[in-house]
C-alpha cells in the first residue's frame, strides 16, 4: 500500500524508488521554496496592484482577470530567479545536480465559485500527468503560495495508481498541443475547446487524499499519481506553483512508475535542462520517449 512521507530522511534514489511505486512525499518549507513563494507573492501583487490577488476575482470581470494572468504567468515562468531557485531547492532535497533534470515552474490559479475554470485557470478534471505525454520516470513537485484548506486544493486519488482507466490519452500528442493550444489558454472564457486527455469511464472521487502543506511546503508525486483540482469555494483564489524532474540514470534505463493506461504520442523530454548548466537531455537518451510514455523496467 502506497504511504504518506513527511519531510522523510532517505537518499534521492530511495525516494524516486518509493515515489515511482505510488508513495506521496511532503515537505516542510526550505529557504529556496519560500523565496520561490515570495517571488511569485511579489509579482501577483504588482500584477493586482491594490487589490488583493486572492480577493481580485470579486472587483474585476472575468476577462480582465483572464487578460492579467495570461501576461502574468509566462513573466513568472520565465523570470530568470526560477532558474535559480528550482536547482537549488533540488539540491536542498539531495538530487544530483549533474543527473537531475527539470522544467520551468508554472503558476497555478483556481478561482472560487466558478469564476473562471477554463483556459488560463483550468480546473483539472482528474487525470495523470501520463496522459499529456510526460514519461512514466517524471517526479512532480507542488507548493502552494499562499494557505491552503481542504476545498481549495489538490486531490489524489491514489487507488488508481495501479488501476487503469479507460481514457483518450490516444487522442492527445504534445508535440500538437505545443503548437495549437499550449500558448493561448486566456482566450478560452466560459468554454475550452482544447483537446484534453479525459477519462471515459466514471472516476470514484472519493475517497480522496487532501494534503495541506504551508505556502513553501512540498507535495512530491509521481506523473502517473491520478489527481485533480479540488473545486474551489473556498471563497478565495488558489494561486499554486509546479515544476518537473526527471533523473538521467532512470531516463536511460526506462525506469519509472508503471505505465497502466496512458496511450499519447509524443513526450515532453525536450522540456527538461539539467540542475548545473541548463543543458538538455540528449536525443539518444530521450529517442525511446518519442512514441509516448514508455513501459517502465522494474524499479
Amino acid at each position: 500500500m502506497a504511504a504518506i512521507h513527511y519531510d522523510a530522511k532517505m537518499t534521492d534514489e530511495e525516494r524516486r524508488a518509493r515515489v515511482y511505486a505510488g508513495d506521496l512525499f511532503v515537505y516542510s518549507p526550505l529557504p529556496e521554496s519560500l523565496e520561490l513563494v515570495e517571488l511569485g507573492k511579489t509579482m501577483l501583487s504588482e500584477a493586482f496592484g491594490e487589490r488583493d490577488p486572492e480577493l481580485a476575482q470579486y472587483s474585476m470581470t472575468v476577462d480582465a482577470f483572464a487578460t492579467l494572468l495570461g501576461e502574468l504567468k509566462p513573466r513568472f515562468i520565465h523570470h530568470p530567479d526560477c532558474k535559480r531557485l528550482l536547482p537549488a531547492i533540488l539540491a536542498r532535497l539531495g538530487c544530483d545536480q549533474q543527473k537531475t533534470y527539470f522544467d520551468v515552474p508554472r503558476m497555478r490559479s483556481a478561482t472560487s465559485n466558478d469564476y473562471l475554470s477554463t483556459g488560463i485557470a483550468y480546473a483539472f478534471h482528474p487525470h495523470r500527468d501520463t496522459w499529456y505525454s510526460a514519461p512514466v520516470c517524471q517526479i512532480n513537485f507542488w507548493l502552494p503560495i499562499f494557505p491552503l484548506t481542504t476545498d481549495n486544493c489538490m486531490a489524489f486519488h491514489p487507488r488508481y495508481f495501479s488501476q487503469g482507466l479507460r481514457n483518450s490519452s490516444n487522442t492527445f500528442n504534445y508535440q500538437e498541443w505545443n503548437r495549437s493550444s499550449r500558448f493561448n489558454a486566456a482566450k478560452f472564457i466560459g468554454v475550452d475547446t482544447r483537446v484534453q486527455p479525459k477519462a471515459l469511464e466514471s472516476v470514484e472521487l472519493e475517497p480522496d487524499l487532501r494534503l495541506l502543506p504551508p505556502p513553501g511546503g512540498l507535495i512530491i508525486f509521481s506523473a502517473a499519481q491520478l489527481h485533480s483540482t479540488v473545486p474551489n469555494t473556498s471563497g478565495r483564489t488558489r494561486y499554486s506553483c509546479d515544476f518537473r524532474i526527471v533523473n538521467v540514470d532512470d531516463v536511460a534505463g526506462l525506469r519509472g512508475a508503471r505505465n497502466v493506461d496512458s496511450r499519447c504520442t509524443g513526450t515532453t523530454m525536450g522540456d527538461y535542462v539539467r540542475c548545473s548548466d541548463l543543458a538538455h537531455l540528449s536525443a539518444q537518451v530521450t529517442a525511446p520517449y518519442e512514441a509516448g510514455p514508455y513501459e517502465a523496467a522494474a524499479v
